[in-house]
């Protein structure tokens, strides 16, 4: 470790070091055997190696027939009709040219679904959500099944496709991986008239043709939502954890720039295999200290909360177990150094212009806040991320960033952040355990104390917004929204009329066993509440009027009502029957079923055991 490494962060590796000791040491093990035995390609039978081959252009098939090249693997969440994963589609093609170049091949190995929560929000779809990481996992391990390669590339944005791309391509982590992003659109209608036009809306002031006006004008282009959600967030961990090229997460798609940065990974993925003298497999990038480092940048820069669940599951994929209080430990010495949407009006683009990832590494590196004694895809390690990416005669370069943020109302220097905490914080009382992201929650809505309202699901919170009958202070309690009872979806369409009702003067909040966006905002919310209804949680006890305490500054989530009576109470039937059919969710029962926990990254292939 570091030796200016800051004391709370040390002891938090420690314990998770500690903790993670047998688990790691399996995985470890199991990785230098695969090493060891290699890809198969030189071995198989003629007939299996002319099966892996066949469909290539005569000059990779020779390469691959009768030479030691390098193959590389493309493992790809290319589709037209989402704007993120869009540009992937010209990936390949730009891949392979780069591959050559050096020596190389590049074969697409397989592709991974991708779905946008963004288009399911509030429809039957979302309930394949969250199961969509495992079978995402499970489509990367297929893609590399055929061990006829040498690293492999993953191509991949949005919510659980870099996460599952990240499980899969760690069970294969003997081998290198460099990931590969697309970017962020360019910045369209500021946030801030979004959020003002979606709550007009939600008040009933316009209509769908105004609002659609308006989001069309915001999500306008290929290329990421520009706004710091979970698909941001996940390109922040994967520069964090070093298995970006530096500066790779936000470069606009469609520009020069973007596709030198993509010829450059693949180039690089190429030179780190055993070929070389830079050989530097997955399982030594990813360790604990990466995976803390992924913890602090979360709270540096506010980022989603779904990553409370989606790390903790890479983590355990490389045999390393955390929990919320790693989170909640680090997030107590981490400054909060951003503000970008929905923490700010700010998007991804004004933030890489301000400074972005480059100029928040180096403070918190410069300030012990990282570790820098760890691996990376890139030849110089952690020092290489203080510099950012720019052509010069059509060349790739890297300066070193900018020693002073360029706007310090969207990123500032670890002397002068927005918080000297970061944005998480865990929430623990008789109701059970749960997560709040309070970086965007402004300090006076921090403490809510209020009567509960109950909800069996998001559209009965919705109807009685539009009928009138929540004009009053109370916490929404939205229950049976967890793992194992509908996949967990995420709550978003709950922001605006939460976030209505707030604006008028009442005191408001949330607690559920579900999600909320990776752009939940200003209303506090108490999420990923565990155990969850459908496990015998608390929160299937609670009945309108009882008094809940949320305390997000002292980290307290409570009913005011007596063991005893909780334990006499009898949980009413739910309804959650009539969402296990229809849309694909019957497909998923099984995965309702395995399910691990919140906290243990609502596993369904391992349950909570580190695999």
């Amino acid at each position: 470790m570091s030796d200016r490494l800051h004391p709370v962060i040390a002891e938090v590796t420690d314990r998770i070091q500690e903790r993670s000791r047998k688990s790691r040491e399996s995985y470890v093990s199991l990785m230098k055997k695969a090493a060891a035995e290699g890809p198969s390609r030189n071995d198989i039978s003629c007939g299996n190696l002319a099966h892996a081959i066949a469909g290539c252009p005569d000059e990779d098939k020779q390469a691959l027939m009768h030479g030691d090249n390098i193959n590389v693997g493309i493992v790809n969440s290319y589709n037209d009709m989402l704007s993120a994963h869009q540009p992937l589609g010209t990936y390949p093609d730009i891949i392979k040219k780069a591959l050559r170049e050096v020596g190389a091949v590049g074969q697409v190995a397989g592709g991974v679904p991708a779905m946008c929560d963004g288009v399911t929000q509030g429809e039957p779809g979302m309930e394949l959500s969250l199961f969509s990481r495992d079978v995402i996992a499970m489509a990367t391990a297929i893609s590399l099944s055929h061990n006829v390669f040498d690293a492999a590339l993953c191509l991949g944005v949005c919510d659980k496709i870099v996460p599952g791309l990240m499980i899969g391509a760690l069970r294969f982590g003997h081998l290198p991986f460099v990931f590969v992003p697309a970017g962020p659109m360019p910045s369209g209608l500021p946030n801030k008239e979004k959020v003002r036009i979606r709550q007009l809306y939600a008040e009933g002031k316009i209509g769908q043709k105004e609002l659609l006006e308006a989001e069309s004008a915001s999500y306008h282009s290929p290329g990421t939502c520009t706004f710091y959600g979970t698909a941001n967030s996940n390109q922040m961990l994967m520069e964090v954890m070093g298995v970006h090229l530096p500066g790779s997460a936000f470069i606009n798609p469609g520009t020069p720039l973007r596709e030198a940065m993509t010829a450059a990974s693949a180039r690089r993925v190429a030179e780190i295999t055993k070929h070389g003298n830079e050989y530097t497999p997955l399982y030594e990038v990813v360790d604990e200290r990466s995976i803390v480092n992924a913890m602090i940048g979360l709270n540096a820069t506010g980022g989603s909360t779904n990553h409370t669940i989606h790390l903790v599951a890479i983590a355990r994929a490389a045999g390393i177990i955390i929990d919320w209080d790693d989170f909640s430990e680090l997030s107590g010495v981490t400054p909060l150094l951003c503000r970008v949407y929905p923490n700010g009006p700010a998007d991804v683009n004004h933030f890489a212009q301000a400074g972005g990832l480059p100029f928040m590494m180096r403070e918190l590196m410069e300030n012990g806040l990282l570790h820098t004694d760890v691996n990376t895809v890139s030849r110089g390690g952690m020092e290489d991320y203080k510099s950012e990416p720019f052509l010069k005669d059509g060349k790739l370069h890297w300066v070193e960033a900018e020693k002073e943020s360029k706007d310090e109302s969207i990123v500032r220097p670890y002397a002068k952040p927005f918080q000297p905490s970061g944005g998480l914080q865990v929430l623990s009382g008789n109701i059970g355990r749960a997560v709040i992201k309070i970086s965007a929650v402004n300090p006076e809505h921090q403490k809510v104390t209020a009567p509960a309202i109950v909800f069996d699901s998001q559209a009965d919170l919705l109807a009685r917004f539009k009928a009138g009958e929540l004009e009053c202070d109370f916490i929404a309690v939205v229950r049976n929204q967890g793992p194992g009872a509908n996949g967990m979806p995420e709550l978003h369409k709950l922001t605006p009329p939460l976030g209505v009702i707030q604006d008028k003067g009442y005191k408001v909040a949330l607690v559920t066993d579900g999600r909320m966006s990776g752009a939940s905002g200003k209303v506090p919310a108490a999420i990923h509440l565990s155990p969850e209804t459908v496990k015998g949680g608390i929160i299937g006890k609670i009945r309108d009027g009882d008094m809940i305490t949320l305390d997000a500054v002292n980290g307290v989530l409570s009913v005011d009502v007596s063991d005893e009576e909780l334990t006499a109470r009898e949980a009413p039937p739910s309804d959650i029957i009539a969402n296990e059919t229809g849309m694909g969710r019957e497909l998923f029962a099984g995965m309702r079923q395995v399910a691990s926990t919140a906290e243990t990254g609502a596993i369904t292939f391992a349950s909570a055991v580190a695999f």
